[in-house]
């Protein structure tokens, strides 16, 4: 058990909860706990963070034991890859950018413009690195997975979030391919619920040929309630039905 959450970003021990390993991490927010059978298996995992229960998309076991949500593996090879999915998750959803920002930050207090720059650009690439992880990547629109052609998009512009947590939620935020994070940025597109790609009636046509050459289904893949609600104040924002 020691191995396995060592060998996946959760090397800080936190002893034994009822006959659990329990673990954490300096940088993914949340504990792991584990538990084995025997040396051969069925390999269990117990999670705290609502937020990575969430969006892990593994089928949950009803058994008791310690945190939110339970699972079971018949294999050390799946356990692994489930832990690798855990501190991905558990690393860029909200609260643990935040923390990154708040501690870059520490120190500096915003009293002028060149240190108010500072804390933007420091926020800014916290962001990007964040969208990255949490998008694998890959602009979940395009599917391009070049990081030099991925820009992180702020669904709620940096400047109109209330609050530091809004700014670096990885939920306020996509990861498109460069010219539709302009148009996106412009409010030239938008995106209905499902993903589906709306397009304003002032871009012109060559553009749009432009966008849908590069992603026929012009369709977001993965996107979670949060998303959603961010996407419908951006939609209202710029005047798409």
């Amino acid at each position: 058990m020691r191995k396995a959450a060592f060998n996946n970003g959760f090397r800080i021990e936190r002893g034994e909860v009822g006959g659990w390993a329990a673990y954490a991490s300096t940088t993914a927010q949340g504990q792991v706990f584990l538990a084995g059978a025997d040396n051969s298996g069925p390999w269990y995992l117990a999670l705290d963070h609502p937020g990575v229960v969430a969006e892990l998309g593994v089928p949950q076991r009803g058994f008791s034991g310690p945190g939110l949500a339970r699972y079971v593996f018949p294999s050390l090879a799946e356990l692994y890859s489930t832990l690798a999915e855990v501190y991905r998750l558990g690393d860029t959803l909200p609260d643990a950018p935040l923390r990154q920002f708040e501690t870059a930050v520490k120190g500096l207090s915003g009293t002028t413009e060149a240190e108010r720059l500072v804390i933007q650009r420091v926020g800014q690439d916290i962001f990007r690195r964040s969208l990255l992880r949490y998008w694998r990547d890959r602009c979940p629109l395009t599917r391009i997975g070049e990081p030099a052609l991925l820009r992180a998009s702020h669904i709620v512009p940096w400047a109109l979030c209330d609050s530091d947590a809004r700014r670096l939620d990885v939920h306020n935020g996509l990861l498109l391919s460069p010219l539709w994070d302009a148009a996106f940025d412009a409010g030239l597109i938008s995106f209905k619920n499902d993903g589906t790609a709306l397009f304003s009636p002032s871009l012109g046509a060559e553009a749009r040929r432009a966008l849908w050459a590069e992603e026929a289904k012009a369709q977001l893949i993965g996107l979670t309630s949060n998303h959603i609600e961010n996407l419908a104040w951006h939609r209202a924002r710029h005047g798409f039905a």
